[in-house]
């Protein structure tokens, strides 16, 4: 029995602390379902190679901003922040992704001031910055190609946006690259290069007609927006996909480590197994998974049936209701405890050859440097579960 994943006689160990302590390692990136404990996994893998001698990054997208409070920082924003209170002789930095704020980044970056000022200034353009369906994503690897390129960290750590699915960080810069690419967009662009005369004097009735709906379904003046927006933008175009194929292939690279996270409960854990196999698909290099908030109980060899059956006793001749209570409470965690098992069996029935390694449910939340530590050696797979 394989006492570090839990009871799972095939399922090799997941050795973070060896791909932590790899220099070869530049980036590791938690992905998995939202509500599973990415971005404290995040921040104590960050905190754990600081103080292994590492110099790290930590980008997250949390909007809740514990991973700020966790680190003793009053505010995470842009621009990574340096945090106090790290043992040994690494150092560690942490920000948060400011969506709209690396939208105009990109912006500044690719256009003239004039053309940078109608782009931003654009109705259609705060729109698309701010609520665009994949935006959050698309911003999050343009972000860490940033992180890559400037060369200041040896090791970036990403926590990926809390999306409904853990697919939408890969799937976000095909789509948002599909939509900015798309024909309609072209078809809108192509005035502007030819002299900027209108595009229902350019083009064919067919166009017309589409023009037409168009303008009844968003409104004359939307759609002069959208005009405006992507004959402006239109000097930038190529960028966008050039720099989401440039971060895609980075994600390939070796270097690169995908740390899948999941909670031991069935949806987690079935999407946990749709992001391997996606990332398999993809040939991107996963590291493992880490499964996270696991219970189990320390008198493990008193089985759920057997506690039941003790309590069940002790009140039908009105005694010890205390011990009664105690044990109903440990046949109820027991219990918990095997659906967990079961939920776990399933992935590595399927997934025979993924590293994986345990963490428990922790009594309280994780608020400071110190909660960070304790995981942090959780995650190195300290921790002993019964047998």
């Amino acid at each position: 029995m394989n006492e570090r994943t839990g009871g799972h006689r095939d399922a090799p160990v997941l050795d973070l602390d060896a791909i932590v302590d790899d220099r070869n390692t530049r980036i590791i990136v938690c992905c998995g379902s939202g509500g599973v404990g990415k971005t404290t996994t995040a921040a104590a893998l960050g905190l754990r190679a600081a103080e292994r001698g590492r110099s790290a990054v930590v980008l997250t997208v949390d909007p809740a901003r514990r991973l700020a409070q966790s680190m003793g920082l009053t505010e995470l924003d842009n621009t990574p922040r340096p945090v106090a209170g790290v043992d040994g002789e690494g150092e560690l930095h942490a920000m948060m992704l400011d969506m709209k704020r690396t939208f105009d980044e990109i912006i500044e970056a690719h256009a003239d001031p004039e053309r940078a000022r109608q782009i931003l200034t654009n109705p259609f353009y705060q729109s698309l910055s701010s609520s665009f369906s994949g935006t959050q994503e698309y911003m999050a690897m343009e972000k860490l190609g940033q992180l890559r390129r400037s060369g200041d960290w040896d090791l970036i750590i990403v926590d990926t946006p809390p999306s409904r699915s853990a697919l939408d960080f890969l799937d976000a810069p095909e789509r948002l690259g599909r939509f900015l690419d798309g024909r309609l967009i072209r078809l809108l662009t192509a005035p502007a290069k030819v002299g900027g005369r209108s595009a229902f004097k350019l083009f064919n009735a067919g166009f017309g007609f589409v023009a037409g709906t168009l303008t009844k379904l968003l409104g004359a003046q939307v759609l002069k927006d959208l005009q405006t927006f992507v004959s402006a933008l239109d000097a930038v175009f190529g960028g966008f996909r050039a720099r989401a194929d440039q971060t895609y292939r980075l994600l390939q690279a070796p270097g690169t480590a995908f740390v899948v996270v999941a909670a031991p409960e069935r949806d987690a854990m079935r999407e946990a197994s749709y992001f391997v196999e996606r990332l398999a698909e993809e040939r991107m290099p996963l590291a493992g998974l880490v499964v996270n908030r696991v219970h189990r109980s320390p008198v493990s060899g008193l089985s759920a049936a057997r506690s039941s059956a003790a309590a069940e006793d002790l009140e039908a001749r009105g005694e010890h209701e205390l011990t009664a209570a105690v044990l109903r409470l440990h046949a109820d965690r027991m219990q918990l405890a095997a659906r967990e098992h079961r939920e776990q069996e399933h992935f590595v029935s399927a997934h025979p050859t993924v590293p994986i390694v345990q963490v428990p449910a922790m009594p309280t939340d994780v608020h400071d440097l110190e909660g960070l530590r304790e995981v942090g050696a959780l995650l190195a797979g300290r921790w002993r579960p019964a047998a």
